[in-house]
């Protein structure tokens, strides 16, 4: 299986604050905006606002990819390299980490989960299934490169409590829209991701598993 290759000495605060800012400022916004708003209703996933998306996340990427290797990195180093075990990986990081998402969830009753934000989102959206998948791979190699390959590779350096602890308040201020049970839940997916990130430090079965996941959200 490939590991995901990184540096050694982590990156420098500025940098790193760079490409947190390019690649989930506007997220993050537009996610603070919609808690600030009361999570207003009536919104959904429909193809237009997903192939949206999948064009933005595909701009600010390739913006962060180029200043990436103007600051030096190497683009191949920063990628995932696919492959079926990884694959097979990333399926079993899928269920632990689906369960967990669970067990947070299961805090409230079956009524109070169909009231959050999200709920009704996924509820009211019928995107097409070529969408979808498109939308699940961008998403999932987009946020990990950037959130565990890169950002969480950054802080390494400063130990696990401080590395864990910025990437996933990062990952729960762009989930805000979904609700405060929705934006825990992913939070708690992403964290148990990024702890196997910070163990085998391989990066394509965590991509795998967050495109998984990302599939099932509407097939459920």
């Amino acid at each position: 299986m490939t590991l995901h290759r990184f540096k050694e000495d982590g990156h420098p605060f500025p940098e790193m604050a760079a490409v947190t800012v390019i690649c989930f400022g506007w997220f993050i916004l537009n996610s603070i905006a919609a808690a600030m708003n009361g999570f207003p209703s009536g919104g959904d996933f429909n193809d237009a606002s997903l192939w949206m998306i999948v064009l933005v996340e595909c701009v600010l990427g390739g913006v962060a990819l180029l200043y990436l290797r103007h600051r030096g990195h190497s683009i191949y180093q920063l990628l995932p390299t696919p492959s079926l075990q990884g694959s097979g990986v990333g399926i079993l990081i899928y269920i632990g980490a689906g369960f967990v998402a669970a067990v947070v969830g299961s805090m409230l009753s079956p009524s109070q989960l169909a009231e959050q934000p999200i709920a009704h989102m996924v509820e009211q959206s019928r995107p097409s299934m070529l969408a979808l998948v498109a939308l699940a791979m961008v998403n999932g190699l987009y946020e990990e490169t950037f959130l565990a390959g890169y950002l969480l590779e950054g802080l390494r350096k400063h130990g696990i409590h401080v590395a864990l602890g910025i990437t996933t308040l990062v990952r729960l201020l762009y989930h805000l829209y979904q609700g405060p049970i929705g934006a825990t839940s992913v939070t708690a997916y992403g964290l148990v991701v990024m702890l196997f990130y910070w163990r085998f430090r391989m990066l394509w079965p965590i991509v795998f598993a967050h495109t998984l996941a990302d599939i099932t959200a509407f097939i459920q």
